[in-house]
């Protein structure tokens, strides 16, 4: 049979080598001059590909799709993920979190195995663009239709198509939505696409001021849309707002939201109660001292200078000054401080794109459309998308295996 797959990122050449090892006679087109280009920047350039825990343990973590990826991550698991590269010969190392990296810290190990190894029999066909993909009915032959995919080197005929073309984050690597393109001429809706895993706007002026401090272990909490979100770990302030893992994981969950509202508690190890005690205790020591100087105790330095500002304080106050009414608003910034929340950056920053292609019109056992058999699409640019920490990534393997699998059941039935 010969298979169609229009993008070489990790949906893409993770299918495609399976189903060329199975005596199909595979092409894959990309646009790009190299496979994998944005597998070639994930994890910072080390590439985390997969997440090593439990199918229960993981599923929690996906945001978007969670019941329709659940048979396929049963099939193709984490932990048969990470056997897989073993086999092909890749070291690997298991993280904080359970993030699995390759040994080497390069992603670069990860793509020369996929294609070197995994994809031997693989037609590449590289700076080539899929322009547009068509189904002919064969009214010469009734029942042996095809598919004519156009690119920007010609026309090919094949039996099946296999989208696999990411979403729209990091458009420099390719992604830039093209598979939504084929989806809608076929039918298909297209759940808007979203940034998912970005840094968060923020409308404080005194986030130019506090640009590029880190906090850590805090937790960011969100109220969106009545829904209560919260994330503990680290975080860091940009020109425009924040950043850092907690922010990343905060935005997947409130990208659809009409209206969020943002706090930070920098003390979450301790209670109300707890704190005020310390804070006392600190005013006591520290009567005839400026009011920053304890906040400094309490904070990093750059944020305990625009602290007191932000809460309505004079951070150079003495401490015997302070009124209980202003302790307790002291008390209540340092649990939850109030950030104005401005939206999300563009999607080009994302790391994955929420949204795309409609679930409800995808089988979830094989990835086929139900609109137009023997088209299929894989990976991101499905609506589906996880936390960071490898979840995307372990996504794309398991769709993508769960698409061959399919096809390798079709021809041995044929």
């Amino acid at each position: 049979m010969k298979i169609a797959v229009v993008g070489a990122g990790a949906a893409g050449l993770f299918v495609s080598g399976f189903l060329a090892q199975n005596s199909h006679d595979v092409y894959v087109f990309d646009k790009n001059e190299k496979v994998g280009k944005k597998l070639f920047i994930t994890g910072k350039g080390r590439c985390n590909f997969t997440n090593y825990c439990s199918v229960d343990e993981f599923l929690p973590n996906v945001v978007r799709g969670r019941k329709f990826v659940k048979s396929a991550l049963y099939n193709f698991d984490s932990f048969a993920c990470a056997r897989f590269f073993a086999d092909l010969g890749l070291k690997y190392k298991i993280e904080r979190g359970n993030r699995a990296f390759p040994e080497s810290d390069k992603s670069s190990d990860v793509i020369k195995v996929l294609k070197e190894k995994h994809c031997k029999k693989v037609k590449f066909c590289l700076n080539e663009e899929v322009l547009k993909v068509d189904f002919v009915k064969n009214e010469q032959y009734p029942g042996f239709d095809y598919f004519v995919v156009k690119t920007t080197l010609g026309e090919y005929e094949f039996d099946k198509v296999i989208v696999a073309t990411g979403g729209k984050s990091y458009k420099s690597t390719g992604s830039d939505g093209f598979g939504y393109q084929i989806a809608k001429s076929f039918g298909h809706n297209i759940v808007e696409p979203k940034p998912a895993l970005c840094p968060i706007l923020l409308k404080d002026k005194f986030v130019k001021v506090l640009q590029g401090v880190s906090l850590k272990n805090v937790v960011l909490n969100a109220v969106a849309d009545e829904q209560k979100f919260c994330e503990f770990g680290e975080m860091l302030f940009t020109d425009k707002g924040i950043s850092g893992p907690i922010v990343l994981s905060l935005s997947s969950q409130i990208n659809r939201a009409k209206s969020v509202k943002l706090s930070l508690d920098f003390k979450p190890a301790l209670t109300e109660k707890q704190l005020d005690a310390r804070l006392l205790r600190d005013f006591d020591a520290n009567k005839n001292k400026d009011l920053v100087t304890i906040l400094k105790g309490l904070l990093p330095k750059a944020v305990a200078d625009v602290f007191a500002q932000a809460i309505g304080l004079d951070e150079n106050k003495k401490v015997h000054d302070i009124t209980k009414e202003e302790r307790t608003k002291i008390l209540s910034g340092l649990k939850e401080f109030q950030l104005a929340f401005d939206g999300l950056y563009d999607i080009d920053t994302g790391i994955v794109t929420s949204g795309g292609v409609s679930l409800d019109e995808i089988n979830p056992k094989t990835f086929e459309s139900k609109l137009q058999p023997g088209l299929y699409f894989i990976g991101e640019v499905l609506d589906i998308d996880a936390l960071t920490g490898g979840f995307n990534l372990q996504i794309a393997w398991a769709t993508a295996y769960a698409c061959y699998k399919s096809l390798w059941t079709f021809v041995c039935e044929f």
